[in-house]
């Protein structure tokens, strides 16, 4: 497990056999582990070095371990500091070897991503590449073996490392399982809209990159994406998520109520949340996997907590007051 840190097998078996003992003469420690006592020697050097052991004063020469959780975070804190400095390099080299050669070859502007795993790759080497937030457009079509939920987006909300805002089409949020999906980002902390249609799918990485389909049909949209670069087409992009997201009505708002008002289960959010989307009676019962008739009395329960005269307006009601 040490390696990830830079901790050599040899070197791991040797610190945790150090930790076992307490502090111990080279010898013994080379006996323990079935090394030579030179060999013991460098390895226990070496983790001096990367301060995971320290050297008593007195002959013979003795060693004693730094306590793991210790040890761990000195070393961890250092390799995300060395990621860091990686990171800025590789940005400041990219933004300044791109310069002459984008504007010699705007094709490189644009790179085609061909194959459905290569496709997902990519949008979560997106994610991991965002500095401030990450911007989706999320409709059908889904296939069969995409992974449920974004386990990275869940990541990085956790970290507070990235901002998510993700408009949902419609039609997508009747999918069996969509709606608890979308709850479960949404108590992470994405921001969530649902719109009556959508253009195509989408990820924005900041205003540096876009991941859009080929193909908006069927399964071919999964087999191949475009990744667009810093452009007019990118820009143009960021400005067509941002016409939609004014529009679209939000599925989130705080979940708190005034004295008074009723107390909503997740359920009532996500009836709701499909309500104010514009979704009917019919295409909820097949989201929630219940009959047509219970859909309809729960809505007019609703309606009845609204003061509101149709679905539609039950929906927008509810959101205006924070209750989804």
């Amino acid at each position: 497990m040490w390696e990830v840190v830079g901790v050599s097998g040899p070197e791991e078996r040797v610190y945790e056999a150090l930790i076992r003992s307490g502090p111990t003469a080279i010898s013994d420690l080379a006996a323990e582990n079935g090394i030579t006592r030179a060999r013991a020697a460098r390895i226990l050097a070496r983790l001096a070095g990367q301060g995971l052991a320290t050297r008593l004063p007195g002959r013979p020469a003795r060693f004693a371990p730094v306590m793991p959780e210790l040890a761990a975070s000195a070393l961890i804190a250092a390799q995300e500091s060395r990621l860091r400095r990686l990171r800025e390099h590789a940005e400041h080299f990219a933004s300044r070897e791109r310069v002459l050669p984008a504007a010699q070859h705007p094709a490189e502007l644009i790179e085609v991503i061909e194959g459905a795993l290569n496709v997902r790759n990519a949008f979560v080497r997106l994610q991991r590449g965002a500095r401030k937030q990450m911007r989706v457009l999320d409709k059908p079509p889904y296939t069969g073996d995409q992974p449920e939920g974004n386990p990275e987006e869940y990541r990085l909300l956790d970290a507070g490392q990235v901002r998510y805002r993700t408009i949902y089409e419609q039609a997508g949020l009747v999918r069996p399982g969509r709606i608890a999906e979308i709850r479960n980002g949404i108590q992470h902390g994405e921001r969530a809209r649902v719109a009556r249609s959508l253009p195509m799918k989408m990820a924005l990485c900041d205003d540096r990159l876009a991941l859009i389909p080929v193909s908006t049909f069927d399964r071919r949209a999964s087999q191949a994406a475009y990744l667009i670069h810093p452009s007019s087409l990118l820009a143009a992009l960021s400005e067509l998520f941002e016409a939609i997201w004014q529009q679209a009505v939000p599925l989130n708002q705080a979940h708190a109520v005034s004295t008074g008002e009723p107390t909503l289960t997740d359920h009532d959010r996500d009836l709701l949340g499909l309500l104010a989307g514009g979704v009917n009676e019919a295409a909820i019962a097949g989201a929630f996997g219940c009959s047509v008739r219970t859909v309809t009395r729960q809505v007019r329960r609703i309606m009845k907590m609204t003061g509101a005269d149709n679905h539609f307006q039950a929906g927008v009601e509810a959101s205006r007051r924070g209750w989804v």
